[in-house]
C-alpha cells in the first residue's frame, strides 16, 4: 500500500451538481503528490440509513470491501459519505453488524477492517500536515478574508472519528486556511447546519436556513465562504439566487468556494484547472482580487 496512494470516493452528488468540487481535488492532489484511484464504487447508502439500516450499511460495506480487495485506504470528499463509510468500518461487532456481513458475503465480498476511511480534508490535516501545505503556497493569501462552514458530517458524531478535532471549537479547516496566508473570519451561526437535509420535503425550511447563515456571512464582510461539503454548497452557491427571490431580500453576492478551490489558487494553479465554471455564483471579483495578489 503506497503512503499517498488512494482510493477516491466520490458519492453520489459531486459528479452530478459540484463537478468543480471533482476536478479541483485532483489537482489539487495532483500538486501535492498524492495519487487517487477511481474504483467502480456505488452509493455510499447513506439515502437509506433511516429507512433501512441494515441496507444502507451493507451498501457501505460492500464499498469499502471492493477498496480492501485493492489494497487501498479510502479518501472522500463528501462529508455524509465519510460519516457513512466510517461507521460501517468501525461499527461491525454488533447485531447490525452481523447482519450486514452476511448480506454482503451473499455478494460473495467480505470486509475485514484492514484500511481506513477519511475525508480528503481531514487527511490533508491530520496526516499530509498544514506545514507541508504551507511548503506549496506560491501566492499567499493576505488580505483575504474568508468563512468556514463546516457543516454538520464532518465532525459528527465525533466518536466514530476519534475526535480529531472539536466539534464545538473546531480549528482543522481554520489552519489549513491561515496556512494559505488568508485571514479566517468568525461569525455568528458558524456551526448552523446549511438545511440541505430538509430540501427535499420542506425546500422552504430548508431555504430559511440557509438564509440565516448567508445573512450572517453578509455581515462579516467576508470575500468568501468556503466549504467541502456537496449539499452545502447546494444550499449557499446553488440556492443563493432562490433565496434572494424568496424572501425578496438584496443580492449577497458571496462568492462560494470549495476548500480545495482555494488551495488551489494560493499554489498558483490556473483558475480555469480548477473548475470554476461550474460554480453558480460570480466568483470572477474574486478571481481578479487574487490575480492582483501574484
Amino acid at each position: 500500500m503506497s503512503e499517498r496512494e488512494f482510493a477516491l470516493f466520490l458519492g453520489c452528488t459531486i459528479p452530478v451538481r459540484c463537478l468543480g468540487y471533482e476536478v479541483s481535488t485532483r489537482r489539487v492532489a495532483e500538486e501535492l503528490g498524492i495519487k487517487l484511484v477511481d474504483l467502480n464504487f456505488s452509493c455510499c447508502g447513506y439515502p437509506l440509513k433511516h429507512v433501512d439500516v441494515v441496507t444502507a450499511k451493507s451498501m457501505a460495506t460492500a464499498n469499502l470491501a471492493l477498496a480492501e480487495s485493492k489494497n487501498l485506504n479510502v479518501l472522500t470528499i463528501c462529508s455524509a459519505c465519510a460519516a457513512t463509510l466510517t461507521d460501517a468500518s468501525v461499527n461491525r461487532d454488533n447485531p447490525v453488524g452481523e447482519k450486514v456481513k452476511t448480506m454482503v458475503e451473499k455478494q460473495e465480498l467480505s470486509y475485514s477492517g484492514s484500511i481506513w476511511i477519511k475525508h480528503f480534508v481531514r487527511y490533508l490535516y491530520d496526516d499530509y500536515g498544514v506545514d507541508n501545505i504551507r511548503e506549496h503556497v506560491r501566492v499567499p493569501l493576505k488580505n483575504l478574508r474568508i468563512a468556514i462552514h463546516y457543516g454538520c458530517h464532518y465532525l459528527r458524531p465525533s466518536e466514530i472519528y476519534d475526535e480529531f478535532d472539536d466539534p464545538e471549537h473546531p480549528k482543522s479547516v481554520h489552519e489549513i486556511v491561515e496556512a494559505l496566508g488568508a485571514t479566517v473570519v468568525d461569525y455568528a451561526g458558524e456551526l448552523d447546519c446549511c438545511g440541505g437535509g430538509t430540501i427535499a420535503f420542506n425546500q422552504k425550511l430548508g431555504a430559511t436556513l440557509a438564509k440565516k447563515k448567508l445573512d450572517n456571512v453578509k455581515k462579516a464582510n467576508v470575500d468568501a465562504l468556503v466549504l467541502f461539503c456537496p449539499f452545502c454548497s447546494i444550499m449557499y452557491d446553488g440556492h443563493q439566487r432562490f433565496i434572494e427571490e424568496e424572501f425578496k431580500c438584496e443580492p449577497y453576492n458571496i462568492p462560494v468556494l470549495f476548500l480545495p478551490q482555494l488551495m488551489g489558487l494560493a499554489f498558483g494553479i490556473d483558475p480555469a484547472d480548477l473548475g470554476f465554471e461550474y460554480n453558480v455564483g460570480d466568483v470572477q471579483p474574486l478571481l481578479n482580487k487574487i490575480g492582483e495578489l501574484k
